[in-house]
C-alpha cells in the first residue's frame, strides 16, 4: 500500500515506467523470435561457434560504439533521443521481419537485428539515466528496483508470448517473421509514450561538469569521459567489476545450456521451451531480487550486499557443475537473483554518485561492459566446449570468475568506504 501511494505521488515516474514496460516487452518478444529463428530453426543450423558468432554480430558492434553514441544522452534532450531511437527501432524491426519472410541469409538478418538492438539499448540507457529526474533522491533505490522488476516481468512476458505464435505459425522463417511483425506493436506504444513527456523533463542537466563543445567532440570523447568517470567513482568501479564477472559466468552457462539442448536433438517448441524455462528461471530470480534488494541494502549497505551476493554466487555455480539441466535451471534462478542484486547496486551507484551531466556516459559504459563480458565469455567457451556441451571444467571456471569479481569488488570498494556511504 505504501508503494502504491508513493507511485500515485510520482506521475512522471509512472509514465517512465509505462515506457519501460512496453519497450522491454517488445524487446523480449523480438529477442526470443530472433533466437528461435537463428538457433532453434529446422531450416538453419547452429554450432557452438555459430552461436558465439550470432551473439557477437548482434551485440558487439553497439557495445564498442555505444559509449560514443551514449554521450548524446548527456548532450541532447533525452526525450527527443528516445523518440528518435524508438522510431528507427520500429522501422528496422519491420525490415528484419520482412527479410525473414523472404528467407534471407543469416548475415542480412543479423545486420538488421544488431541495429535494432543498438537502438533498443540506447533507449534502455536513456531510461536509467532519466530516472533520478522523476524520483526524489531518497526514493531512487526503491523506485529503481520497481522499474527493474517491471521491466524484467515485461521482458519475460514478451519472450514467453512468442511461444504461442511459434506454435501456431511454425518454427521456420515464416513463423519468426510473424512474431517480429507483432513485436512492432509494443514498440509503437513505446514511441507514443516517449512523445508524451514534456521537453527536457528527463534531462540532462547543464551542470558545471557537462561536456561542452561540438557534437562531434562530445561523441568522439564519449568512451574517454565515461571511463574516467567510472575510474574516479570507486562505488561505480567496484560494482561494475562484480557485474562483469557475473556476465562472464552467465555467458558460459548460456552456451552450456544451448549446446546441451541442441545436442539432445530437439529444435522444435519442446526443445526451445527448455531454453525458455532456463531463461525464465533466471528472470524470475532477477525479479524476486528486485523486491528484496532495497531492504537488504538499507540494512547492510551496497558494499556488503554486493560482496555477499558475489560470494554466494561462486558457491551456487559449483552446485551446477554436474551439468544436469534441472539442477542448472535451479542454479540459474539463484544466480539470476544474485546477479541482479549486484546490478541494482551498480545502477544505484551510477544514479546517486555520478553527476547527471555524465550519467548517460557511465550507463552506456556499463551497457558495453555488460555485453562485451558476455560475448567474450561465450567466444572463449566456444573454443574449448566439446560437441555435446558436457564440460564440467567450464562450470568450475565460472565459480573462479565469481571469486575474482569478489576480490576486485572488495579491493576497489574499500577506497570509497572511509569518505562515502557503503557501495
Amino acid at each position: 500500500m505504501a508503494l502504491l501511494r508513493a507511485l500515485r505521488g510520482l506521475p512522471e515516474f509512472k509514465r517512465l515506467l509505462e515506457l519501460r514496460v512496453v519497450s522491454q516487452f517488445g524487446d523480449g518478444l523480438f529477442q526470443a523470435a530472433l533466437a528461435g529463428a537463428l538457433l532453434f530453426n529446422p531450416e538453419r543450423a547452429a554450432s557452438a561457434w555459430a552461436i558465439a558468432g550470432a551473439f557477437a554480430v548482434l551485440f558487439l558492434p553497439y557495445s564498442l560504439l555505444g559509449p560514443f553514441a551514449g554521450a548524446l544522452l548527456d548532450r541532447w534532450d533525452r526525450r527527443l533521443v528516445m523518440v528518435g531511437a524508438n522510431s528507427v527501432r520500429l522501422l528496422l524491426m519491420l525490415v528484419v521481419a520482412t527479410l525473414l519472410a523472404f528467407g534471407a541469409g543469416d548475415l542480412a538478418i543479423l545486420c538488421g537485428a544488431l541495429i535494432v538492438n543498438g537502438f533498443t539499448r540506447f533507449v534502455s540507457s536513456g531510461l536509467s539515466a532519466a530516472l533520478p529526474h522523476v524520483v526524489p533522491r531518497e526514493q531512487v533505490v526503491t523506485m529503481n528496483s520497481v522499474a527493474t522488476a517491471a521491466g524484467a516481468v515485461a521482458t519475460f512476458a514478451g519472450a514467453n508470448f512468442m511461444l504461442l505464435p511459434r506454435w501456431l505459425f511454425g518454427s521456420g522463417d515464416t513463423g519468426a517473421s510473424v512474431i517480429i511483425f507483432s513485436a512492432a506493436v509494443p514498440v509503437i506504444l513505446a514511441l507514443w509514450f516517449s512523445i508524451r513527456f514534456k521537453p527536457r523533463a528527463l534531462g540532462p542537466d547543464d551542470s558545471r561538469r557537462a561536456v561542452h563543445g561540438s557534437v562531434a567532440y562530445v561523441v568522439a570523447t564519449g568512451w574517454g569521459y565515461g571511463l574516467r568517470t567510472v575510474a574516479s567513482v570507486p562505488t561505480v568501479a567496484a560494482t561494475l567489476t562484480g557485474l562483469a564477472s557475473h556476465r562472464v559466468v552467465f555467458g558460459i552457462n548460456t552456451l552450456l545450456v544451448l549446446i546441451l539442448v541442441r545436442h539432445s536433438g530437439t529444435t522444435d517448441v519442446g526443445g526451445f521451451g527448455t531454453v525458455v524455462l532456463f531463461v525464465a528461471a533466471t528472470g524470475l530470480g532477477s525479479f524476486l531480487a528486485t523486491l528484496v534488494t532495497p531492504a537488504v541494502v538499507l540494512r547492510w549497505g551496497r558494499y556488503a550486499t554486493a560482496s555477499w551476493a558475489l560470494g554466494l554466487a561462486a558457491v551456487v555455480q559449483l552446485c551446477g557443475a554436474g551439468l544436469h539441466l534441472p539442477v542448472m535451471t535451479v542454479c540459474g534462478f539463484l544466480l539470476g537473483a544474485l546477479g541482479q542484486v549486484v546490478k541494482l547496486c551498480a545502477d544505484t551507484a551510477m544514479q546517486m554518485d555520478v553527476d547527471d551531466a555524465l550519467r548517460g556516459h557511465v550507463f552506456t559504459v556499463q551497457d558495453s561492459l555488460f555485453w562485451v563480458s558476455f560475448i567474450g565469455a561465450i567466444s572463449a567457451a566456444a573454443s574449448v566446449i566439446p560437441d555435446d556441451g558436457h564440460s564440467t571444467g567450464l562450470a568450475v571456471a565460472g565459480s573462479v570468475v565469481y571469486l575474482l569479481g569478489l576480490a576486485g569488488h572488495v579491493t576497489i570498494g574499500r577506497r570509497a568506504r572511509p569518505a562515502t556511504p557503503p557501495v
